[in-house]
């Protein structure tokens, strides 16, 4: 008798556990995967549940920033490059279900957002909240290169990059700063000694490698597969500024050891030469830019910046290269338009093309236009008075990004070549 109450007992253990069993998958199926969007586990084409983890640690990421009050907006190229593809059918879409996970889905091992510094206060509590969400996190640091130029705060340390890490993706969170030339920054990405290299793969980083400088975006509110993010409101702009967005800090240093041997000129003509020259520097890079013309810092003017991070005060002038394939004929009626009328026309299209205009008082822009040849480049120019025209030949050379859209010449030859016995 004994031994039959102990098989019923087994059995009416083995047939409640079963039963309790069935009741999980059920209310998991019918409930739990409704409330937290594994309804994309039944997405179309060959996503699997495990594509679909890349969107819960995003939904879990912009749920942590949200109770938080932090706003991101996204600016991860591999997401934006998609989005950008169905961008109308994205604008325009309604705030319903979306049919499959197709951005959030796609396989990567990071997702990238941009913060601006000035939109949050460093919260602690961000933190303790995460890591009890699960997540691992990993914060850089560095020296503020704004203040580099005051040697009572040159010392002090800003946050430039954050990693948060869930299962197998990760979130990088770039932070943003906005400059005195109004525009955004991103500082390099650079571990200390006593971090973990193998925290994530950093060299697959699409941010970080280098300091980087990007117009404000306006920003747009978008529902992608199901979850609501800020994306720039012209994605494609925003993709192609990436690929000239290297940004060339000052060398600060430098500029001060030459201003001991040379002092600076403060007097007030000098003052007022170097406000317009750089007022007029930013009406001709919003010109360019608009056109869609990329050019860099020229002669004197990229002189200036090299060498003691200002505008040589004695120049009257403001110098911009551009390549002559890079020359459209729009460029003349778009700075009369924005009040900079046409001083001087030297040379032909095909040959050492020059043109000038006249901004506030006496104050000229010169624009020299470059030829690319096979193992070098070169440039014309005329002198004004006399009409005499000289050539300036320089090694090829790469360029990078030192005022917003603009580019200085990276390689020292450029500028041993105009100024010899001043570099």
């Amino acid at each position: 008798m004994q031994k039959i109450n102990k098989n019923a007992v087994l059995a009416l253990l083995s047939l409640t556990s079963l039963v309790f069993l069935l009741f999980q998958l059920y209310y998991y199926k019918f409930y739990l995967s409704q409330k937290n969007g594994a309804v994309f586990s039944k997405v179309r084409g060959s996503q699997s549940g495990q594509d679909s983890s890349r969107w819960h640690v995003v939904r879990k990421f912009l749920g942590l920033l949200s109770s938080h009050n932090i706003p991101v907006y996204l600016i991860d190229p591999l997401i934006l490059g998609l989005v950008d593809k169905d961008f109308e059918q994205i604008r325009s879409s309604p705030d319903g279900p979306s049919p499959e996970c197709k951005y959030f889905c796609a396989p990567r091992d990071f997702t990238t957002f941009a913060l601006l510094d000035k939109t949050w206060k460093h919260e602690v509590g961000l933190f303790r909240t995460a890591e009890k969400m699960g997540f691992q996190w990993l914060k850089i640091i560095s020296k503020d290169p704004r203040l580099d130029g005051m040697d009572d705060l040159s010392g002090i340390e800003i946050p430039l990059h954050y990693i948060f890490k869930l299962a197998s993706h990760a979130i990088h969170l770039v932070v943003f700063y906005e400059r005195s030339g109004n525009y955004l920054w991103h500082g390099p990405l650079r571990l200390k000694q006593h971090m973990d290299r193998k925290f994530v793969p950093f060299r697959k980083l699409h941010f970080g490698r280098y300091p980087g400088a990007y117009e404000k975006p306006e920003l747009l509110l978008v529902s992608i597969d199901d979850l609501k993010v800020q994306i720039p409101k012209n994605p494609s702009s925003f993709l192609e500024e990436m690929s000239h967005s290297r940004f060339l800090e000052c060398r600060y240093r430098e500029a001060r050891a030459f201003f001991q041997l040379y002092p600076d000129d403060a007097s007030l003509d000098a003052v007022e030469f170097r406000k317009k020259a750089k007022s007029l520097l930013h009406l001709a890079a919003l010109t360019l830019n608009n056109l869609g013309v990329k050019f860099w810092l020229s002669s004197g003017t990229c002189l200036g910046w090299y060498r003691q991070c200002n505008v040589i005060p004695h120049s009257k002038d403001v110098d911009l290269g551009v390549f002559i394939r890079d020359y459209k004929a729009d460029i003349i009626p778009a700075f009369q338009k924005a009040g900079l009328p046409l001083k001087h026309k030297f040379g032909k299209l095909e040959d050492s093309l020059e043109l000038s205009f006249q901004g506030e008082d006496d104050v000229k822009l010169d624009i020299f236009f470059f030829y690319e040849e096979n193992d070098h480049i070169w440039n014309g120019g005329t002198q004004a008075k006399s009409g005499k025209k000289f050539n300036s030949c320089f090694h090829a050379t790469g360029v990078d990004v030192v005022f917003q859209n603009s580019i200085v010449a990276s390689d020292l030859g450029y500028l041993r070549a105009g100024f010899p016995p001043l570099i």
